[in-house]
């Protein structure tokens, strides 16, 4: 995205349809094997590193001819290595929200014009909330991990920062990807911590009926 002082105007942007959310300021690792995006890598490292990551609705990662949820995040290339036989392992952050505007013809990869949705910064509520969104999140990860399942650690550091935070644990929070995406695109703070919050406190709730029940 470039602006002038009249307007912003959305350029073309390569596109990696996952089957994951990713949100801001999180970490992506990817293991990039598909011609198509090899491609995509070669471009991206040539330019600003940037692309973006969107959700696929229905389909598969591999292939093609997939259909895709139209807000995403933009992801920056923080590091790369190339193996011999073309493959790439890249370690992705991501950066902010987009929103698609138009899809182009995928050639050789995907490509859109994307539309950036800044978020205003969170009021002094929204903070007070955060507070109630963490300890919710630590719960259902606490419980995740007694039932042996992958999750992150319940006592992970949050950035100091509340707007990093906020999106820490929307990325933490062991949720199915549409419950992620749901997150990612609610707006504003208010909705997406609320939604969050309610999201989490039944995945929670959950898990503790699974670990009562033996």
């Amino acid at each position: 995205m470039i602006s002038n002082d009249h307007e912003r105007v959305p350029l073309p942007t390569p596109m990696f349809p996952l089957g994951v959310v990713l949100f801001p300021y999180a970490g992506l690792p990817l293991h990039v094997f598909e011609p198509r995006y090899r491609a995509l890598t070669e471009d991206c490292l040539k330019g600003n590193s940037e692309f973006g990551v969107v959700l696929i609705e229905r389909g598969f990662e591999v292939g093609g001819g997939d259909t895709r949820f139209s807000v995403g995040t933009v992801a920056r290339i923080v590091e790369a290595a190339r193996f011999a036989d073309g493959r790439w392992a890249l370690l992705t952050v991501g950066t902010r929200r987009a929103r698609v505007q138009t899809w182009l013809p995928d050639d050789p990869y995907p490509v859109a014009l994307l539309e950036d949705l800044p978020d205003a910064p969170l009021g002094p509520r929204d903070e007070a909330r955060l507070a109630e969104v963490e300890r919710v999140v630590r719960r259902a990860l606490a419980l995740k991990a007694e039932l042996n399942e992958p999750a992150v650690p319940a006592t992970v550091e949050l950035d100091d920062d509340p707007e990093r935070a906020a999106f820490q644990l929307a990325a933490y929070a062991p949720l199915g990807p549409v419950d992620h995406q749901r997150v990612l695109e609610a707006e504003p703070w208010s909705s997406r911590l609320t939604l969050l919050t309610d999201l989490v406190t039944e995945a929670a709730d959950v898990f503790a009926f699974r670990l009562s029940t033996g």
